[in-house]
């Protein structure tokens, strides 16, 4: 059987990087052939230094765009497996022939408007498959908590195109009962929660060299959007907890704030990097996750976009590890309970094993 997905790959997100990898190595459980659809982000030059109006940023730019396309390339065959076809716009999209026998619409925020703009927004939700091929999301997300009207209208007729429907935050179902009107849908959790931990520690490298995976005494800092607040919160962190700070740099002007700065490192490292922290200071998604997949404990700093994060620690009853503010530190006394964690995570994978057999039984 033949599987064809579009997701979000090649952008400078580990998050996008690792839910791609488990995404394909997700369904190889259970078809025969997995391709993800060759989407080029950011296929030449111009479409690298669109948006950039300080002409000095442009040197950091590429150098950030080479080094997460060098961490891309070294998944691409072992991990993830691409399509020979090649797609740069939407007219090669409309013109491809299609011969898989379902196609997925992948995780991550795939139907968020403001996500990979390059793609148009219907072809994201697979408005190019011919109708008699089968549809289905496979923990797909909105990325808000609302859609705007407009966009609703735009997508609802090929959202009723699914034969199912699964989506990442308990927002996406409401969005998809409420606003499109379509029921047939569950919220799962994202697929790289849906691979063990013991799946992530075998193709990190540094785990292998350690496999007691023994804490190291450090708080890693992973943040997309950062402030002197963030930094003044995470140097008092390290001032109460006496840790030093270590900051995975996902873009270049990061290594000149607080804390060991390792720039934009491979992407295994960035799970050692979490495994072996004694906390994660974070707003990201994905950092949040594998954290608690990983048994490290997380600080959310969510407030201002509460959504994402806060769904997925609703899910597993720990909402008190995202902060109230930059002068909460009581996180620090509400220690995670992770056998109870762990025991919802397995639940949720079987879910997700269920969600999938019942796809591919019907098939």
């Amino acid at each position: 059987m033949r599987v064809s997905v579009l997701t979000i790959i090649g952008v400078e997100n580990y998050g996008s990087l690792l839910q791609t990898i488990a995404t394909q190595k997700k369904l190889e459980q259970y078809a025969d052939d997995v391709q993800i659809i060759n989407y080029l982000h950011n296929a030449s030059l111009a479409d690298l230094l669109k948006g950039i109006r300080n002409p000095l940023r442009i040197p950091f730019r590429i150098y950030r765009m080479f080094k997460y396309n060098k961490n891309f390339r070294k998944l691409n065959g072992k991990y993830i497996k691409l399509s020979k076809e090649a797609f740069t716009g939407e007219a090669d999209f409309l013109s491809s022939q299609y011969d898989a026998d379902i196609y997925f619409t992948g995780s991550d925020q795939i139907w968020n408007p403001a996500c990979i703009q390059d793609i148009p927004f219907v072809l994201r939700f697979l408005s190019f498959i011919p109708d008699e091929k089968r549809r289905v999301a496979f923990s797909s997300s909105f990325g808000v908590e609302r859609m705007d009207d407009e966009r609703v209208a735009q997508s609802k007729e090929w959202i009723h195109r699914y034969q199912r429907i699964s989506v990442r935050e308990d927002s996406g179902v409401k969005i998809l009962k409420e606003q499109y009107d379509y029921h047939n849908v569950v919220q799962l959790v994202d697929p790289t929660l849906a691979l063990p931990p013991e799946f992530w520690r075998q193709c990190a490298p540094n785990a292998k060299k350690r496999p007691d995976y023994k804490r190291l005494d450090y708080i890693l800092i992973y943040a997309v959007y950062i402030n002197k607040s963030f930094d003044d919160y995470a140097k008092e962190l390290s001032n109460r907890t006496g840790l030093p700070l270590v900051r995975i740099c996902p873009d270049v002007h990061q290594a000149l704030r607080c804390g060991k700065s390792i720039l934009i490192p491979p992407v295994f490292d960035f799970i050692s990097l979490i495994d072996n922290a004694r906390y994660v200071l974070t707003d990201s998604l994905h950092a949040t996750m594998f954290s608690m997949s990983l048994n490290t404990e997380p600080i959310c700093v969510c407030w201002e976009n509460p959504g994402r994060i806060m769904s997925f620690l609703r899910l597993i009853g720990e909402e008190s590890r995202a902060v109230s503010g930059y002068d909460d530190f009581g996180v620090l006394e509400l220690p995670v309970d992770f056998a109870r964690v762990n025991k919802i995570l397995a639940g949720e994978r079987e879910r997700v094993d269920e969600f999938l057999r019942g796809i591919f039984q019907d098939n």
